[in-house]
Parts: C-alpha cells; sequence; structure tokens
C-alpha cells in the first residue's frame, strides 16, 4: 500500500517514497510519500486561504456534520483500520481495536461541542455592553506522534476542527500509512472545502520546524518528549503563536498498607507495559507501604512475569513489539544500565529468542531502589522498565512522588477515600487516578504541570487552545 499527501484538496505524491516497516518482523507493509518544507509550505498557505473563507469558520454546522460523517466513515473501516494499527506500531490488536473506538467517540464528542462553543456578554455601564466572542484562533499545525496515533490525532484535530480553525497535520514517518488511512475518510468527504485540512509526510524534520517557525501557524499542537517540547517553545518564540504541549511523564503509583497487593499487582503490569511502555502516561515507579513492599516484589514480578511477548495479531498477545529497532536498542542501553546500577534486580527482561528475535521486542525488567535521585527514577526511559520504591507514610509518599521535574500523571490506591483525596490534592500532576490507571476520556482534559506540558487536551477546555477571546464594545445608549 502507499499513502500520499493530502494538500488543498487534492492527494500528491512526491519524488521520495519511504518504506515502513513492521516492527515485528521487518516485513515491509508499505509505502509513504517523503515530503518536507515545500510540503509544509504549500499545506499552510492552503490553510490560510481555506481560513478566510466564513463558510468554514462561522459554519458550526457544517463543521459538525463533518466530523459525524468522518466518524461514521472510520466506523464502517474500523477492523481494517485496527489491523493496520497493529502491523505499522506494533500494539496488541485488542489496544488497537480499543484505540479506534475511543478515536471515534472522541470525534462524536466535538462534533457536540462544535455547536456549542460559547462567548458570553457583560453590561459594564447602563446602554454600555461588552460582548465576550470565542473564535477560532487561525491556521492549526498538529504534530502528532507514533505511540497512539489514532486517539492523539483526533484529540487534536477534532476540537480544531469544533473550534473552526483549519489545520496542517504532520504524523509521524513511523505510522504515516495509518494516519493517512485514519484520514480518508475525511477527506473524501464532499463538503470539506479545499485546504480546510490537510496532511503532508516526512522522514526528517523540516516540514515540521517551518510549522513552529511559519508567521502564518497560528496555534502549534505537538505531543512527544520535554526535550522536543522545548526546542519548540524557543523556535516559537518568535511568532508568539499559541502552543499546546503534552510532553514527557515518569508517572508514580503510590500503593498504600490496605491496598489489595494481589488485585492490583495484575493492573499495575498492564499499565508498565501498554503500548510496550511507550505511553507517557505508563506506570513508571512504584511506590509501596514498607510493611506491603515485600508482598508487592513478589506480586508484581510474577504479574510481569505473565506478560507475553508475541506479534500484535496474535489473540494471545499481551504486548508487541518497541516501534523500531533504533528505538529498542536506545531503551534497551537505558534499561542494562540501570541493572547495573539499582539496589536489586527482580526482572531482567531483555531480548527474546526465537523467532521473535527478528522483532524490536524487550520483555519487561523491574528493578528495587531506594535513592529516588537516580536517572532511572527521573529519566522518562520510553520502554518496559518499572521501578519499585518503598515508604513510610503519606508524607514520604508524596514527597517521592514529586521528586521529579514532570507532572503528568500519578495513581494512588487505598481503601481510605479521605486519604486518597489527600494525597491527591498533594501530588503535582495533571491527572491523578485512585484505584485505577491510564483511564482516559473524552470528556476528561489531559495535561501536565512543569516539564510535561502546557495547555489541555480532550474535555471542554481543548477548544480553548484554538480559540481566541474578542471583546467586543458598544455603548447603545438607554432609553429616557
Amino acid at each position: 500500500m502507499q499513502s500520499q499527501h493530502f494538500i488543498d484538496g487534492q492527494w500528491t505524491a512526491a519524488d521520495r517514497w519511504t518504506d515502513s516497516l513492521d516492527p515485528a518482523n521487518g516485513e515491509l507493509i508499505g509505502r509513504f510519500a517523503d515530503g518536507g518544507e515545500t510540503e509544509a509550505q504549500a499545506a499552510v498557505a492552503a490553510a490560510a486561504r481555506a481560513f478566510n473563507d466564513p463558510q468554514w469558520a462561522q459554519n458550526p454546522r457544517l463543521r459538525q456534520q463533518l466530523l459525524l460523517e468522518w466518524a461514521a466513515g472510520l466506523k464502517a473501516r474500523q477492523e481494517p483500520l485496527a489491523q493496520l494499527l497493529t502491523r505499522e506500531n506494533g500494539k496488541a490488536l485488542a489496544q488497537s481495536r480499543g484505540e479506534i473506538g475511543g478515536a471515534i467517540s472522541e470525534i462524536l464528542y466535538y462534533a457536540g461541542l462544535a455547536r456549542h462553543n460559547p462567548g458570553h456578554m457583560l453590561e459594564v455601564a447602563p446602554g454600555e455592553f461588552s460582548s465576550m466572542l470565542r473564535e477560532p484562533a487561525g491556521v492549526a499545525g498538529l504534530i502528532i506522534p507514533w505511540n497512539a496515533p489514532a486517539v492523539l490525532l483526533v484529540r487534536a484535530l477534532a476540537p480544531a476542527i469544533a473550534a473552526g480553525c483549519t489545520v496542517v497535520i504532520k504524523p509521524s514517518p513511523l505510522t504515516a500509512l495509518f494516519n493517512a488511512a485514519m484520514l480518508e475518510p475525511l477527506f473524501a468527504l464532499p463538503g470539506l472545502p479545499a485546504g480546510a485540512v490537510n496532511l503532508f509526510a516526512e522522514s526528517g524534520h523540516a516540514g515540521a520546524a517551518y510549522l513552529v517557525a511559519s508567521p502564518w501557524v497560528d496555534v502549534l499542537s505537538f505531543t512527544g518528549s520535554t526535550a522536543t517540547g522545548q526546542r519548540i517553545m524557543r523556535d516559537a518564540a518568535a511568532t508568539m503563536k499559541k502552543l499546546s504541549l503534552e510532553l514527557g511523564g515518569k508517572s508514580c503509583c503510590l500503593v498504600f498498607e490496605d491496598a489489595d497487593i494481589a488485585a492490583i499487582a495484575p493492573k499495575l503490569a498492564v499499565a508498565a507495559t501498554i503500548i510496550s511502555g511507550q505511553q507517557c502516561t505508563a506506570a513508571r515507579r512504584v511506590l509501596v507501604h514498607a510493611s506491603r513492599f515485600a508482598e508487592m516484589k513478589t506480586a508484581l514480578s510474577a504479574a510481569l512475569g505473565q506478560i507475553r511477548l508475541g506479534n500484535g495479531l496474535d489473540p494471545a498477545t499481551n504486548m508487541g513489539p518497541l516501534i523500531d529497532w533504533q528505538s529498542r536498542d536506545n531503551v534497551e542501553r537505558r534499561i542494562g544500565e540501570a541493572l547495573d546500577s539499582c539496589d536489586e534486580v527482580l526482572l531482567a527482561g531483555g531480548r527474546p529468542q526465537g523467532e521473535l528475535s527478528k522483532g524490536a521486542f524487550l520483555a519487561p525488567s523491574l528493578i528495587v531502589h531506594r535513592d529516588s535521585s537516580a536517572f532511572f527514577c527521573q529519566e522518562e526511559i520510553f520502554g518496559p522498565l518499572l521501578v519499585l520504591e518503598s515508604f513510610e507514610d503519606e508524607a514520604e509518599a508524596v514527597v517521592r512522588a514529586n521528586h521529579t521535574e514532570f507532572g503528568l500523571s500519578a495513581s494512588v490506591w487505598t481503601e481510605q477515600g479521605a486519604r486518597a483525596w489527600r494525597v491527591a490534592r498533594a501530588l503535582r500532576n495533571g491527572t491523578v487516578w485512585l484505584n485505577e490507571h491510564n483511564k482516559l476520556f473524552a470528556e476528561a482534559e489531559t495535561g501536565g504541570y512543569r516539564k510535561s506540558g502546557l495547555g489541555r487536551l480532550h474535555g471542554v477546555d481543548a477548544l480553548l487552545d484554538f480559540s481566541e477571546l474578542k471583546h467586543v464594545y458598544q455603548n447603545v445608549g438607554t432609553l429616557g
């Protein structure tokens, strides 16, 4: 299969094509048109022209209808899309199916909000009115990652459309085929104006850099590493464009003495190995009350040991490969350094043998360490590594959990409701789950504190990142 750019209402090829490989076995899936700055410039120009047409930016009913029709088109293709997602990304098919379903649900959510994005009016003095009008920010550039390319595309694109922005999408080259297939039902809709939504792919960074620096791009949405987010902030400074950045995380799971360890351990194992540990909200550190620490060591080791590696298309697979071999090698190196320097190794993970050796696989690793300043307690290692730590009381648990430059997500495990809320309130994270982990919804905003990013995605607040608030004043006088 092949995928092309979609710019100004037309599918366009390129002089260069790049292969997309299945990370489970190295097999060729297809090729994508590999562009760069030229395609980015053309896409931004098309989006700018389309934004100037009030039939898009000022037509919420049209935008709602297109979102509804896109969702219907995706639902009709749900299984083939899930299969393609698993082949290009590597994740277990059940995860792919769940992600496609979640993306469709999110489109429907923003279809509703497209016709309900109100401002407000104040009478500031007799006969003097201040109208606060919420209007679209302009052209939105969306840089989409590879780890959850369906949901992470939709959670930026759907609110951008709902708000009335025109859009340029730059997907990861590692999931370019999937993102093109995901957008195909939208691009096929006859009601979509030319230039309203554009797509270009690249294996390099020139096109993305243009989106960041261009004065014609009014909003830039990016999900990825903190280091890249910091570069985006620097490079976007000259244009003062709005930024929505969801960046790195180092999620802590705080397990108190009243928790059911036997029931919790399998949930933590799943939370740590979702998308092979390649999710910013994945469980990274498990902090356990000292009285239950030995029990958790045994239970969590057993739960992680039961995670079955394999091709994501195999129904028995719990965890697929990492996204590619370079990522596998980098993660393997950092995990190896952690194994060499930690207090205790419970599971050493590593590469599997046999048929799976062809793919970018790594088995989960579990280590114990006391010093929370260690690099593997601080650095976001984007793979299946879990660190166990102990604490004596609530205060120590919170201090340990907050000892990080990140602030994306955490979870608290206890049967005491007051304690759960007390601890959640003290944690400096954008999301805190109580007796669960990785529960994400279209209706509930997500985002991070500190170096985990700026702005919020999902929920009503996502519209704010793609909107501006305009104050319109008028003195109409009074009667009498």
